[in-house]
Formats: structure tokens, sequence, C-alpha cells
């Protein structure tokens, strides 16, 4: 069976400036956030270098992408944490492969 690249959509870039600095082609890193208390499947994203919070991996049928996994589909496919490159920078979210 071939392996299937995995999307996801970052949000809340506003909120945490991500959209400033961020680059295609940048490592960012996707932590699951125990303590999250609105989200039990909560994925925080971090820029790789700077290991500041620029969002979160969406996880509801108004903010995922088409052709994009969830938080909650990715939650259980990962450990910890994983590494995801920016793929497309959109006006207020990103789309980020998982590596």
């Amino acid at each position: 069976m071939e392996k299937k690249d995995i999307y996801v959509t970052i949000n809340h870039l506003k909120i945490f400036k991500g959209e400033v600095y961020l680059r295609i082609g940048d490592t960012l890193s996707v932590r699951k956030d125990r303590m999250n208390p609105y989200d039990d499947e909560a994925m925080a994203v971090f820029d790789e270098e700077k290991d500041l919070k620029i969002g979160y991996v969406a996880n509801s049928v108004s903010t995922v992408a088409r052709g994009t996994y969830s938080s909650g589909r990715l939650y259980d496919l990962i450990g910890e944490e994983c590494k995801a490159a920016v793929c497309f920078i959109l006006d207020e979210r990103i789309i980020a492969k998982i590596l």
C-alpha cells in the first residue's frame, strides 16, 4: 500500500502573529496540547527555529480546508510531537505537510 501524504490546516495565525515571518518550506513543530481547556484533541503549532506558538491545527468542519486532516484525525497517528513543512500561506491560515 502506498503511503499517503498528510496535510493539515493551521489556524489562529493572527492571534499569534505567525503569518508575519513564515515562508514556504519552513519547518514547524506540531505538539499535542493536553492542557487545552477547549479541545481534547488540540494540537498547537510552533515555529521550529524560535519555539514560538503560531497557531493550532484546525479541528472544526468550518475551519479544516478540504483535503487536509483535522487535529482529531491526526491526533492518534502521531506521538506527542511531529514536524510539518509549510506548503501554502493563505490569508489567515497555512496548509502544511506532515513530515
